[in-house]
């Protein structure tokens, strides 16, 4: 009889199993044409500067976090489930930049994303929405194709001048002068100490980014990726300099204003370290343990393991000096 239940309870679980892969295995079908776009506009609010726009972590956030944010499209959905996606949306994943989403987004928000993602993604492998549309200012976005090579790493952005044909040559000349702003260095041979990582803001598609600053002409979160000029640095404040542009100033911003492009996103904003009133409650060693061990619920991890405790004091010198003066 515990023979029999148990041949069973084998061919039961071997079934579900089967089953189980069977479904996972099945193309998926949107719910609603409602439901999948509502996952669509999530994606590209919340999503879409770690993983990119298809889907395929081809950003330049992903090159500064450590592990990589996934991608999709490399992903078969019966090597990860519905369900784990909704966990790590939820609860986010320790040890990685992915941080958990059930303070902004509801239960029903989290499954209408995931199931998205395992649509558009992982199944269909689809490009999702495009940003140089007519309808994100962008009319004959045609006109810069001859850059296009080199916003895509189709070629590397340092490859000698004298191998490029004309037309790439004057390619890669378009790039630099219109492109690189948002594409950053796209792709590049030899990541030498010119083409080190640096801080910049860039826009997402389908939102106001759009919007330019009347005088200037440019974005306006432009202004915020500008150092404020100070007077000459000690010798630790221009190190914290060098610290604070390399791993602050991506959500801060370069002038300490957290009114960049990333900054407009993130929720709670960062703070703003040229404000007076929070800054004059702000001390030396209150501003060194939040560094060190970050903030609970907000987006400033902890530091400690990066940064030296040299070099937390070089920044906070930095602050200091550029942002406002702090007390002992």
């Amino acid at each position: 009889m515990r023979i029999l239940i148990g041949s069973l309870w084998v061919l039961c679980c071997g079934l579900l199993l089967h089953g189980s892969l069977l479904a996972a295995q099945q193309p998926l079908k949107p719910k609603t044409a409602d439901r999948l776009e509502q996952g669509r506009e999530i994606y590209n609010f919340r999503c879409y500067f770690c993983h990119g726009y298809s889907g395929d972590a081809r950003t330049l956030t992903a090159t500064f976090v450590t592990p990589s944010p996934r991608d999709f499209t490399a992903t078969p959905r019966d090597k990860l489930s519905r369900q784990q996606m909704i966990d790590a949306v939820t609860e986010g994943k320790p040890q990685t930049a992915m941080t958990a989403f059930s303070r902004v987004l509801n239960a029903q928000q989290i499954e209408a994303v995931v199931d998205f993602i395992r649509l558009e993604f992982m199944q269909n492998r689809a490009l999702n929405t495009q940003y140089h549309t007519l309808e994100n200012g962008w009319p004959e976005h045609a006109r810069y194709a001859i850059a296009f090579p080199f916003a895509t790493g189709e070629i590397a952005l340092d490859k000698p001048w004298e191998e490029l044909s004309e037309e790439q040559a004057s390619g890669k000349r378009l790039f630099l002068a219109s492109c690189i702003t948002c594409h950053d260095r796209s792709r590049v041979v030899d990541e030498g100490l010119v083409w080190q990582k640096q801080s910049i803001s860039y826009p997402r598609n389908n939102y106001s980014h759009t919007r330019i600053d009347a005088v200037s002409a440019a974005s306006i979160y432009a202004q915020h990726d500008i150092s404020p000029e100070t007077a000459e640095l000690s010798e630790s404040a221009a190190s914290g300099k060098v610290l604070w542009l390399q791993n602050c100033a991506f959500c801060h911003a370069a002038d300490g204003s957290g009114q960049n492009w990333i900054g407009s996103f993130l929720e709670p904003s960062p703070r703003d370290l040229r404000d007076r009133v929070f800054m004059s409650t702000m001390s030396r060693d209150l501003l060194r343990q939040r560094i060190r061990n970050g903030l609970v619920n907000t987006s400033m991890p902890a530091w400690g393991q990066v940064l030296n405790h040299e070099q937390i004091d070089h920044v906070i010198d930095y602050i200091s000096d550029a942002f406002y003066p702090l007390k002992d």
